[in-house]
């Protein structure tokens, strides 16, 4: 054991939160929902259809879209909402599969670029109109253009809270 005093709590006590209303608590509920069960559902088709995982999809077009289909590692494990060792397996594994090379960034040796190969550009490119129309199928297609505009402005408010230093969601 330990005699160090244990860290403070930000936590409110039981007695001051204020318990969610029925609305409160129904919004929270759809929202989870939805955050719990998109991610298996965009998995499975990219499985299925491409022979990817959606954390790998989401490596491969975060570095299509960049200048030079390169970006640093740590900024690749950010904008695609996973870790450096995590981002550093699914690298290994793209790179066995010639879809992506690592090379030191000639700007800053201390840093590692990740560098989307000609057949990785040609893997992404064949898996994206499966992706997008899963994503229009589950997200886009049941929304109406002013309920769309209230997802974005909404997932914003909420990263802004989870992290206020998050530009991913700013466009």
């Amino acid at each position: 054991m330990s005699d160090a005093a244990p860290a403070a709590s930000h936590r409110a006590p039981a007695d001051v939160v204020p318990w969610l209303d029925e609305e409160e608590r129904s919004a929270f509920l759809a929202l989870m929902s939805v955050v719990l069960r998109l991610e298996p559902t965009l998995d499975a088709q990219l499985r299925r259809e491409a022979g990817v995982t959606h954390f790998e999809y989401s490596v491969l077009a975060n570095l299509s879209e960049a200048d030079g289909g390169r970006r640093r590692m740590s900024e690749l494990a950010h904008l695609s909402s996973g870790s450096l060792p995590r981002l550093s397996q699914v690298v290994t594994r793209l790179e066995k599969r010639g879809w992506v090379q690592r090379r030191p960034d000639p700007e800053d040796g201390r840093y590692t670029l990740a560098v989307l190969t000609d057949d990785g550009r040609a893997a992404v490119e064949a898996a994206a109109p499966g992706h997008v129309a899963e994503v229009r199928r589950t997200v886009v297609d049941p929304l109406t253009r002013a309920q769309l505009r209230q997802l974005t402005a909404i997932g914003r408010r909420i990263m802004a809270q989870i992290d206020p230093e998050d530009r991913c969601l700013e466009g």
